[in-house]
């Protein structure tokens, strides 16, 4: 086990993407293996040590800022155990990374489907916050590929399970763990919305087990190791930028092409004006004209990206696009590059907020497909009453952008915090959630309120108590601490 406690050292472990300031830990524990790290939760059990849980430092919400107690990392764990092409299965340790997996997966003609936009995120914070990205349109998120968890609970017991292995009998369960102890969970008895969420604890009746356990937050469990499932990969990836004057006439392109089933999409993402604008500081050959931009990928057999090309500029054309603002990937390389150009406006964002010194104001709404349109105008007519800087992404796809607000000054911080509250207020009149795919973390429990009310909260926190009894896991995550005393 390593131990690191010098402030220098450990400054590292105290922040991520979301800009919450603050963090602040006695110490940075690295278990070298699963008997470690259950060694460790036993002792800060049984001395209520509050433990925050390490992974690659990406999440947006602040979950993995530490206000006390100590951190532990699971960068040390991280091996890729096994890749079986016959099961289309992988074993891996929940310290590797996104890309590690992707990269040992396509040397032999696999294709692991989770798709973050951070590929150094952990594959262990990736199952712990239900992760999906802009391949989700058509893979779904991280929830999907999990066949089973190993995990280390609170209390120190080494637990696995396996998809199918346990269910809920509606929103009841009582399992056994391996050192004879018997743990009963009630599930609360909100419903979800029928939209990509990852706000919350996972609730269905009659649910699997191991779904509680994936979008967690680390609240529940630490995750050590996982399998997951594979795909053959696809003979040929290739993507579009299709740039428009007018920004509903990519709102509307964007619904065309959802409706284009016979086409295996694989994903569909929306940039806005301002949005071009950051992106044009990495391209100056974005069109000057533009006001909107979808991205999208497709897959298909090889050699045939000039008929794609061809099919794509004329359906293009059917919503005011033109061949002269159109980017076609006419191979790999062109591809990669595209991946790459998309994934640089939320770094691009994430620059603005950490030169500002703000945390990040941003929204991770979805909203069922028929009232999509409106939550687009809504943002759109709130922002520009206000003024206030924004910049507007993400997958369209699925009904879920993201929303930011960026204050350059303290004067606007509160404008900022206000306007978010306003989305997320109407996300959910819409029937949506305040979640789609980063989590609620440190930063967004008013916002969960706003879903699932005080009783739902009140659920929660029941089921993290039948979890971790000393209440020491991912405190303030997803919900208050205070509620657990």
């Amino acid at each position: 086990m390593i131990t690191k406690s010098d402030s220098t050292t450990i400054k590292s472990y105290l922040e991520d993407s979301s800009n919450l300031h603050g963090g602040h830990a006695d110490k940075v524990l690295i278990p070298e293996n699963t008997a470690e790290l259950s060694s460790i939760l036993i002792e800060c059990t049984s001395k209520k040590m509050p433990v925050t849980i390490s992974g690659g430092g990406t999440t947006t919400t602040g979950s993995r800022i530490p206000f006390g107690g100590i951190v532990v990392s699971t960068e040390k764990l991280n091996r890729i155990i096994s890749i079986d092409k016959r099961a289309l299965s992988c074993v891996v340790e929940a310290g590797a990374t996104v890309d590690d997996l992707q990269s040992a997966c396509g040397k032999e003609g696999l294709f692991y489907t989770s798709h973050p936009t951070e590929k150094n995120a952990f594959l262990g914070g990736t199952i712990a916050t239900n992760a999906s990205g802009a391949r989700s349109y058509r893979y779904g998120p991280t929830r999907k590929a999990v066949k089973r968890l190993k995990m280390v609970l609170a209390t120190g017991e080494i637990f696995e399970l396996r998809r199918g292995e346990k269910l809920f009998t509606g929103r009841g369960v009582s399992f056994g763990l391996p050192g004879g102890r018997r743990i009963e969970v009630a599930l609360p008895s909100y419903d979800m919305p029928n939209v990509k969420n990852a706000a919350g604890y996972f609730v269905k009746d009659d649910m699997d087990l191991i779904d509680l356990f994936i979008g967690q937050e680390g609240t529940l469990s630490v995750i050590t190791e996982a399998e997951l499932g594979l795909e053959l990969k696809p003979p040929e990836i290739r993507s579009c930028f299709a740039f428009f004057k007018d920004e509903e006439n990519s709102w509307a392109f964007a619904e065309d092409l959802k409706g284009k089933k016979e086409w295996k999409i694989l994903s569909v993402e929306y940039f806005s004006e301002n949005a071009l604008k950051l992106l044009r500081r990495k391209n100056p050959n974005v069109p000057p004209a533009s006001r909107g931009a979808i991205f999208f990928e497709e897959e298909g057999e090889e050699g045939q990206r000039y008929s794609a090309a061809d099919r794509w500029l004329k359906f293009i054309k059917t919503r005011g696009g033109s061949v002269d603002d159109t980017w076609v990937a006419m191979n790999e390389k062109d591809a990669e590059n595209f991946t790459s150009f998309r994934y640089a406006i939320p770094e691009a964002v994430n620059e603005i907020v950490k030169a500002s010194g703000f945390r990040k104001f941003s929204t991770d709404i979805a909203v069922p497909g028929g009232n999509f349109l409106e939550m687009m105008r809504f943002y759109k007519d709130l922002f520009r009453d206000d003024g206030i800087r924004n910049v507007v992404f993400g997958h369209i796809g699925e009904n879920h952008v993201h929303a930011n607000a960026l204050p350059v000054q303290g004067a606007e911080l509160r404008r900022a915090e206000s306007i978010c509250l306003e989305f997320v207020k109407k996300g959910v009149s819409l029937g949506g959630t305040v979640s789609a795919e980063h989590g609620i973390g440190k930063i967004k429990h008013m916002y969960l309120k706003e879903m699932y009310g005080d009783k739902g909260i009140s659920e929660m926190v029941m089921v993290k108590k039948a979890l971790d009894p000393g209440a020491i896991l991912g405190l303030d995550n997803i919900f208050p601490k205070e509620l657990l005393q």
